[in-house]
Formats: structure tokens, C-alpha cells, sequence
């Protein structure tokens, strides 16, 4: 199971930047992320080297901040693995609620980073179907 930190921030110029600086500062390195804004505020999510760090340090620059479980499944880098994956998800009747991707730096593999309910029963679906996650 990952953490995923959850950054609400201005949509303003620069606001992304100051929120990298942030966590650079820190030594925290960003696996993955995906940004989703709307007229005034965004969210960025992120899955990051030390997420309770992180949260601490952007909370401390002012940031309001979560912290959530996410999963990460590892597939390989072929076409249709995607597609197996969340044909999978359909099979065992499982929503996702938004995906990023990343990567699994000791094996070179993307990572697909997702958020779902009942994240528990999910991860353990997943592994009864051979999915490798992270």
C-alpha cells in the first residue's frame, strides 16, 4: 500500500514550482504525480519518497495537506496491459476513482498509482490475480 500526499494549492503562476522547491528542499523525491485544477485551487497528488515528511513540511509552508492509501500495481510494458488491468477491475465489479502513473525504479516497469473504495479488499483481489503490487 502507498501514500499518496494530497497538495490543495493556488491555481496561480508559480504555485506548482514553490510546492517542488518545497519538498526538494526536504530531499523528498516525487515517484509519480497528477494534477487536477479548477477555477481558483488544484490538487496535486503525488507519491513521494517520505509522504509524512512531505505533508509536515508543505503543511508548515502553509499547504493544506492529505494523507491517503492508494495502490500500486505493477504491469509491464506492453500493449493491452492497461487494458488487462482494468478489465480485471471490471471483472471483480471495482471502481476507480482517478490513476497516475509511475514507475518502479528496481524493476524499470510503469506503475499504474490508483485510488478506489474498499482499497484493502481491492489489494487483495488484485493479488489473487497475480498482480504485482507496490
Amino acid at each position: 500500500m502507498l501514500k499518496q500526499v494530497s497538495v490543495f494549492g493556488e491555481n496561480s503562476k508559480g504555485t506548482l514550482q514553490k510546492i517542488t522547491s518545497i519538498l526538494a528542499e526536504a530531499e523528498i523525491n516525487i515517484w509519480g504525480s497528477v494534477t487536477n485544477d479548477s477555477a481558483e485551487f488544484g490538487i496535486i497528488r503525488m507519491v513521494v519518497s517520505d509522504p509524512e515528511k512531505a505533508q509536515e513540511k508543505l503543511t508548515e509552508a502553509g499547504y493544506m495537506c492529505r494523507l491517503s492509501n492508494v495502490l500500486g500495481v505493477e504491469v509491464a510494458d506492453e500493449v493491452g496491459n492497461l487494458n488487462r488491468l482494468l478489465l480485471a477491475l471490471s471483472e471483480s465489479n471495482i471502481s476507480i476513482n482517478y490513476m497516475y502513473l509511475s514507475f518502479n525504479r528496481d524493476s524499470g516497469k510503469p506503475v499504474m498509482v490508483f485510488n478506489t473504495d474498499g482499497i484493502w479488499e481491492v489489494q487483495e483481489c488484485l493479488k489473487s490475480k497475480g498482480y504485482n503490487l507496490i
